[in-house]
């Protein structure tokens, strides 16, 4: 069981995405969906749906959650993607 970081409900694994902390290309801290959940770093998890998503945002649980993480616009249209997809 994981909780969500948006609305703070508990769930499995499968039914929530996995937010990971990288490093970009310039070396600085980046949030990225890891559809896989095997990505190495520290994670977060969230419900696929932009209410989850915009409560994490209004709440800077995303930021909280993966310190050092500014933008998160790369976050939400990789999330806007799934839920389009149905995943």
């Amino acid at each position: 069981m994981r909780t969500c970081i948006g609305c703070k409900l508990t769930a499995a694994r499968e039914h929530l995405v996995r937010l990971v902390r990288s490093a970009s290309e310039t070396g600085e801290p980046e949030a990225l969906v890891d559809l896989r959940r095997r990505m190495p770093g520290r994670g977060a998890w969230l419900h696929p749906n932009p209410d989850c998503l915009q409560l994490a945002i209004k709440r800077r649980a995303i930021v909280r959650a993966l310190p050092g993480v500014g933008n998160v616009s790369d976050v939400e249209s990789q999330l806007a993607e799934l839920s389009c997809e149905g995943t």
